[in-house]
């Protein structure tokens, strides 16, 4: 918002999109996991959270009419973008209503099975061994088509998208804060998914160099998945909000930087597969790299590292809210339990894409749950109700910020004036 252009000067700005948080009481974030194919999980829950505003404030409304900052990496950051890339009436491309149909269509095409003899267990490792699982075409394709030639700074809200570039060998966030600093960041919205969807021995990774606005300042890009440093992007969210308040941006004044009672965090995964425990220092002493890649038909070294990271962020986010007593404002929903074919990213048969959707609809009606600190479980909290119960709640208290912004902005007022 103001960090790059300033509410009123936005070429197609609308009284429909989120005041800064200086004119409410809250900073609101909505941050989505990475997870290939299991984006279907979040897409259920957020169509049911914006189904929630709808029914409060008007069908027309959408998530980025909500939120400061809506972050993801990997599947969540094709999310993200998704709902958050204008069309031609400066209204979200997609309702989070639309997200499960793409993932239902595309998914299949993206993640193509291997049938007869290519789908062994034998081939497969052959493949995996000379190249990426998927040549990456046809999502490169299909990303490309619906968000053709759209750019960071044009989003609905602000968004936050980490990439890692493996010629740096550092993080690269996408984020709507810094392209004013940063020109070369303006990126197409398909380039950025596309590099944060590139996981390492699924898909290729992607380079592409972009231009500063005058056409100056070639940057070039070498991209891989996201996940690999920010599986759960909830804290890079955080941390590019903070360095605004920080630097006194006049969207979030007078916030200070300690004051973290006043985000408002709602941030999901995409499920991770049940700790089993089938894995040992006895049994991996022996390990090789083909182990470590291949092992019983996955890929334990990149579980180990999407694992850790996201796990991590739950950590910190738990000790944090409950230091801050701010629990009430943050909203985690992940499902710890995904066994067989459920876990996988990428096993894009009918049947499976069909049941995680029956997944994201079963974590509706669990409750919510937090990161055990002590045992690193995920465990329901104490009259916490259920997750679509809490979403609910959140829903209320988004609508209310919302109105109160509108209220309080004077953008908001001489809009209405002049109608």
């Amino acid at each position: 918002m103001t960090s790059v252009i300033s509410y009123m000067e936005r070429s197609k700005s609308s009284i429909d999109q989120i005041q800064p948080p200086t004119y409410g009481n809250l900073i609101t974030i909505l941050s989505i996991d990475g997870g290939g194919i299991r984006g279907l999980i979040p897409a259920t829950i957020l169509n049911f959270l914006e189904s929630q505003l709808q029914e409060l404030d008007g069908e027309d409304v959408r998530l980025a009419d909500y939120f400061d900052v809506i972050s993801g990496t990997s599947t969540g950051g094709l999310v993200t973008a998704m709902l958050t890339a204008p069309d031609k009436h400066n209204r979200p491309l997609f309702a989070a209503k639309d997200i499960k149909p793409f993932y239902m269509e595309h998914c299949p095409n993206i993640f193509p099975q291997p049938r007869g003899l290519r789908g062994t267990l034998m081939a497969k490792v052959i493949r995996q061994l000379g190249g990426p699982k998927y040549d990456g075409k046809y999502l490169h394709g299909v990303v490309k088509e619906k968000l053709g030639d759209i750019r960071l700074h044009e989003t609905i809200t602000n968004v936050v998208i980490p990439t890692f570039d493996i010629k740096t060998l550092q993080p690269t966030i996408f984020s709507s804060y810094q392209i004013k600093n940063s020109p070369c960041l303006d990126a197409k919205l398909s380039d950025i998914c596309i590099g944060t969807s590139a996981a390492p021995t699924y898909l290729p990774a992607h380079q592409f160099t972009n231009k500063d606005p005058k056409g100056n300042n070639v940057h070039e890009f070498n991209l891989i998945d996201g996940g690999v440093c920010a599986n759960n992007p909830t804290l890079v969210a955080m941390n590019q909000v903070t360095k605004q308040i920080i630097n006194q941006n006049a969207d979030f004044f007078p916030i200070k930087p300690s004051d973290y009672s006043r985000f408002l965090i709602i941030s999901i995964g995409t499920g991770t597969a049940k700790n089993e425990e089938k894995m040992d220092a006895k049994m991996t002493a022996k390990w090789g790299l083909l182990d470590w890649l291949t092992h019983s038909g996955s890929i334990p070294l990149i579980d180990v590292f999407s694992q850790s990271s996201s796990d991590m962020v739950d950590f910190h986010l738990a000790t944090l809210t409950r230091a801050l007593h701010s629990e009430h404002n943050y909203l985690r929903i992940q499902d710890d339990t995904l066994i067989g074919n459920d876990s996988s990213v990428d096993i894009a048969t009918k049947e499976n894409l069909d049941r995680l959707c029956q997944i994201g609809e079963n974590l509706l009606k669990k409750p919510v749950s937090r990161m055990n600190l002590e045992n690193g479980k995920i465990e329901p909290i104490g009259n916490g109700g259920t997750n679509e119960e809490a979403l609910k709640r959140f829903a209320k208290i988004l609508s209310h910020e919302r109105r109160l912004r509108d209220m309080r902005s004077p953008h908001t007022k001489k809009a209405s004036t002049t109608k």
